[in-house]
């Protein structure tokens, strides 16, 4: 229900831009959010966003990240500049409506090469 594109190969130093959509059956998304995880350690929040585009991040990419929605559409950007091999992971994007348990999408690679 969640449909995250976007992931790939990119050189560090470049720019990545991901985007997921939610389904025309979640509605009413409070926040929407990607997280990244690494084998071998926990799940983390990249960034997240209100319904009213109060958006946080992670100091690992502030300044280099960009979070927006589109609640029209039900979706998620995050655009990423000035990768880092550190930023290689697999990113998730995530959508909650308050009280109810949230929404994960199906993960994609961004690999950043030095």
């Amino acid at each position: 229900q969640l449909q995250a594109s976007g992931g790939g190969l990119v050189q560090a130093g470049g720019s990545l831009g991901l985007s997921c959509a939610a389904s025309g059956t979640i509605f009413n998304i409070d926040v929407m959010a990607w997280y990244r995880q690494v084998p071998g350690k926990q799940r983390e929040l990249v960034a997240s966003i209100t319904s009213g585009g109060s958006a946080n991040y992670a100091d690992s990419v502030k300044g280099r990240s960009t979070i927006s929605r589109d609640n029209a559409k039900n979706t998620v950007y995050l655009q990423m500049r000035s990768l880092k091999t550190e930023d290689t992971a697999v990113y998730y994007c995530y959508a909650v409506r308050m009280g109810r348990a949230p929404y994960w999408g199906q993960g994609t690679l961004v690999t950043v090469s030095s």
